[in-house]
């Protein structure tokens, strides 16, 4: 039987966003799947060596709010000044509190399981993405390259 195979595009660079592609493709890998995740337009953010993400509450209606601020908070509210620092800090303690692995530390464990991380070529230099920000291990190509892998895969998640 041939070995499984999971194709990943990752897309996003929020924290929140940040969890599905690395807690998915670590699982993959540790489940016997060959696994790439190929990283092109904001989702290079998760590419970088000091990670500095955060959680917007504007615009994401399906966020869990602390003492059922979903309910009563007026969505404009979470615009102000010092929200989305206010939610990304409650967010790492929630993770943190039923122990989560942090973002980095899933990163890292994708390596380690051999999760391919491919970096899009053609959105690094749109973006003139400085690469000695970006950490070791990671290879450069265009989507045709990550196709190939993703066209023979039993699995694609657009993420």
């Amino acid at each position: 039987m041939d070995e499984k195979k999971l194709a990943i595009i990752a897309t996003k660079g929020s924290l929140d966003w940040a969890y599905p592609p690395f807690i998915l493709a670590s699982t993959a890998a540790a489940l016997g799947y060959q696994t790439q995740i190929f990283f092109t337009f904001y989702g290079l953010q998760l590419l970088k060596k000091d990670l500095t993400l955060e959680v917007s509450p504007l615009g994401n209606p399906g966020m869990p709010m602390p003492m059922g601020m979903d309910k009563w908070f007026p969505v404009l509210g979470t615009a102000l000044p010092g929200m989305q620092s206010v939610m990304t800090k409650m967010m790492k303690q929630k993770m943190k509190s039923k122990g989560v692995a942090s973002v980095e530390e899933l990163r890292e464990l994708c390596q380690e399981a051999e999760v391919k991380f491919i970096a899009c070529q053609m959105t690094v230099d749109l973006f003139d993405m400085d690469t000695s920000a970006f950490i070791d291990g990671i290879e450069y190509a265009g989507a045709a390259a990550f196709f190939e892998f993703a066209g023979d895969s039993d699995i694609c998640l657009y993420i």
